[in-house]
């Protein structure tokens, strides 16, 4: 946040920003928060983070078996939320969307979580979030699976980046419910895969057949998988990685 007017949440604040791991730790990921909350304060929205008090919302706890830390680090979660008085969600990671909206509430976390393409489509809808120009570039977009198959959000990021390109939008043969994971999922993300194993590799090849001169994406385990690959598979003269929001930010 160094540098950057970011509110703190209150109870008069519609929205917590939840920037999630990567995002607060990794240096590239840390693009994506900043670009968020220029984004959202160019769009007029009410929103604010908890700061140091916040933890991660626990998904990679759960999906690499340790249940018991994932119950601990969720019921602490909640239980803040609702000492701030927290009613909505906006996340960055389709990771911790999916955990808010869909593991949160059996654990009593019955707030209304929303991922960040949702939000911005709504409010390019509605006449809310305005561009100055568009970027003459073709681009071509990666589903997340905790964006896409999991949750089945498949149309709000293709319409922003419509939006920012002109339409000019192109995709790759593997898209939607058939998208190639990352690699990143199942607590991958925090593990070193063989370089012979990784996803993120075969998705690069994917992306560079398009002829696209950018692989968007929309989530930060996606973001980090790709820009490691563009080094190893020799494509970083090819491909450019941004996250949606990134590609927003610069034409706002």
């Amino acid at each position: 946040m160094e540098g950057l007017d970011v509110p703190t949440f209150d109870e008069d604040k519609e929205y917590l920003l939840f920037v999630c791991c990567p995002s607060a730790y990794d240096a590239r990921s840390q693009n994506i928060a900043k670009a968020m909350v220029k984004v959202l304060t160019a769009a007029g929205i009410s929103f604010g983070v908890i700061g140091e008090e916040e933890s991660c919302c626990a998904e990679s706890m759960r999906k690499i078996g340790d249940e018991e830390l994932f119950l601990n680090t969720a019921g602490k979660n909640i239980k803040l939320y609702k000492e701030k008085g927290v009613k909505k969600v906006i996340t960055t990671s389709p990771h911790c969307f999916y955990t808010f909206s869909q593991e949160y509430p059996e654990l009593g976390g019955e707030f209304e979580a929303i991922h960040y393409t949702q939000l911005l489509a709504n409010l390019l809808e509605e006449g809310k979030l305005k561009f100055s120009g568009t970027l003459d570039k073709k681009v071509t977009y990666h589903d997340p699976c905790y964006l896409g198959r999991h949750s089945e959000v498949y149309d709000a990021p293709r319409s922003l980046i419509s939006a920012v390109t002109g339409g000019n939008l192109v995709e790759m043969k593997n898209i939607k419910k058939d998208s190639i994971c990352c690699g990143a999922g199942g607590g991958r993300l925090w593990m070193e895969t063989p370089p012979e194993w990784r996803f993120s590799d075969l998705r690069i090849g994917e992306a560079c057949e398009t002829g696209a001169s950018i692989l968007a994406s929309a989530c930060p385990y996606c973001i980090s998988m790709f820009e490691d690959s563009r080094k190893t598979t020799n494509k970083e003269d090819e491909i450019v990685i941004k996250d949606i929001s990134e590609l927003i930010a610069e034409v706002l």
